[in-house]
């Protein structure tokens, strides 16, 4: 992966995101944030039923679009992340800021916080 492309990975916010529809096998692209927290790749959202959750759950492959500096389709596997350490590090990291000033609790973030580690398939 070029630097430009690491960089835009790991600084631009915004991406789209592609999984499959658990029900219909079709492709589904949703506009969402992607946190890199020391290093890592993650997703989250506030509390409440994720159609993107259920689809990567139902099937974990994904790819990852970047579109402001740098414009690529990275290919990508998603795993929930369940620890409850590693919940605690990425929702109380500054990248989570915007979350934790959504009105829900930092209980409830930490309990019920849609949250995966996004891995790419092909560096």
């Amino acid at each position: 992966m070029d630097e430009a492309t690491f960089k835009a990975l790991h600084e631009d916010v915004t991406i789209d995101l592609t999984t499959t529809g658990r029900t219909t096998g079709q492709p589904r692209r949703i506009e969402i944030w992607l946190l890199s927290v020391q290093g890592r790749l993650f997703i989250t959202g506030t509390p409440g039923p994720r159609d993107w959750l259920a689809n990567l759950i139902s099937d974990p492959k994904c790819i990852i679009h970047l579109k402001q500096r740098v414009h690529a389709d990275l290919e990508a596997h998603a795993g929930l992340v369940t620890d409850p350490e590693l919940r605690k590090r990425v929702l109380l990291s500054d990248e989570a800021t915007w979350y934790r000033n959504q009105g829900d609790t930092l209980d409830d973030l930490l309990n019920d916080a849609p949250l995966v580690e996004i891995t790419l398939t092909n560096p």
